[in-house]
């Protein structure tokens, strides 16, 4: 308890922590003030019953951070940009020179590498804005802009975009914590009001053992989650003793933390983005005259729309992502030749190849585990909708799953920006 005391007492004394902290509240105000801005020519009432009866667009509007719940010039959140990091990183498995900018060039090779994200940024939002102004004018959301207006739109959203895009960055520099998953978190936190007004208002007393049910999914999910994210396999590392004039150096054991989930909030992330723009491209198909484009539209949309497939497919894609992630971040090859390069070995096993490949097959057991895990607690929430019917089960869990890891990681940034301070 003192301990505790004690660290937050230290946050709010030191200068520089203090403004790291109010930095990133400042700019999470700036961002729902964003939200709040409507485009012009928005049907309001259409739009609540829109959002209200289709599961698709209620995860779109937490990923754009609750900017689509209104029609806002953020309305598509920071999708394009977590959408052009996925196709970037995807390129490093394919491109060696892109994994060798990533990984190997240290801290300018990844400047750079996140400056080709943000120009691939720019086309993906301006795709994005159309497909979904043309989805909205076809439900009559929206007036039917003329040619104009309609490019005006287009431009002003995915300004927007970039421009929370940017927000996003000067948080992970300026601030504390991941700026993108910050900016989601933030939106779905503004909506709690909202969400426990209607609940009161709708409250059923024949529907408590569903309200139980979601209580005891709430909380195996923010153990779940909890859990697996602290969880770490310690690999023992010997450091071999030197002898430099009269001193020895060296000599001392200690290990290397390998976490079961190495990519935490992120293979959620990118699942929902994968899961989401199809559906998007689809709806925007499923409006268009040709009457061939319109069935197939509409039949894959229905296909997508099952339960049970959207399940699967989400199970699959965090499972996939989870090691994607972890693979593209975490190089077992440079592990090891730093090892070697410091004096240092697994106590068994031979420095060099026989390093990475022991860390590499730990790795990927522990992968296994995690994304396994991951993919459950990420479904449960779309079981239970199954089981019970109700559709805010599915949404509300995925935004849970998203608030708690965000939370955590947070935590841990604010911990190491202390522990920095401490010594």
């Amino acid at each position: 308890m003192n301990t505790a005391l004690a660290k937050f007492n230290l946050i709010f004394h030191d200068r520089v922590l203090r403004g790291r902290i109010f930095f990133t509240l400042g700019a999470l105000v700036l961002f729902r003030v964003l939200a709040t801005i409507p485009i012009p020519g928005v049907d309001s009432f259409k739009l609540q019953g829109f959002l209200s009866n289709n599961q698709f667009l209620g995860l779109l509007n937490i990923f754009s951070g609750g900017g689509l719940s209104n029609l806002s010039i953020v309305m598509l959140g920071v999708g394009p940009y977590i959408t052009a990091s996925i196709i970037m990183q995807l390129l490093t498995i394919m491109s060696p020179r892109l994994k060798a900018l990533y990984q190997e060039e240290g801290e300018a090779g990844r400047k750079k590498f996140a400056q080709y994200s943000r120009l691939l940024t720019v086309p993906l939002a301006v795709i994005q804005a159309y497909g979904f102004l043309a989805l909205l004018r076809g439900q009559g959301i929206i007036g039917n802009f003329g040619l104009y207006e309609f490019i005006i739109n287009i431009i002003v959203i995915s300004a927007g975009s970039m421009l929370l895009m940017w927000i996003g960055e000067l948080i992970s520099e300026f601030g504390i914590g991941n700026g993108v998953s910050l900016i989601i978190f933030a939106g779905i936190v503004a909506a709690l009001p909202v969400s426990i007004a209607r609940f009161q208002f709708t409250f059923d007393v024949a529907q408590i053992p569903v309200y139980l049910a979601l209580l005891v999914g709430t909380i195996v999910i923010i153990m779940g989650v909890v859990i697996i994210t602290e969880a770490e396999r310690p690999i023992p590392i010997t450091y071999a003793k030197r002898v430099r004039g009269m001193k020895v150096y060296g000599g001392i054991s200690t290990y290397l933390p390998l976490r079961i989930n190495q990519a935490g909030v992120i293979p959620i992330i990118f699942a929902l983005s994968i899961l989401l723009f199809p559906q998007m491209i689809f709806s925007f198909f499923a409006t268009v005259a040709n009457p061939l484009v319109k069935s197939i539209a509409t039949n894959i949309l229905s296909w997508l729309s099952n339960g049970w497939v959207y399940a699967i497919l989400y199970f699959l894609l965090v499972f996939v992502f989870t090691y994607f992630y972890t693979a593209v971040t975490f190089d077992p090859d440079t592990i090891a030749t730093n090892l070697q390069k410091s004096g240092a070995f697994i106590p068994g096993v031979r420095p060099g190849q026989s390093t990475s490949e022991h860390i590499a097959r730990i790795l990927t057991r522990l992968t296994l585990v995690g994304a396994i895990f991951l993919g459950v607690i990420a479904v449960l929430p779309l079981i239970m909708k199954g089981l019970t019917g109700i559709a805010t089960f599915a949404i509300g869990g995925t935004a849970l799953l998203i608030v708690v890891s965000v939370i955590i990681d947070l935590i841990k940034k604010i911990d190491a920006q202390v522990s920095i301070r401490e010594y």
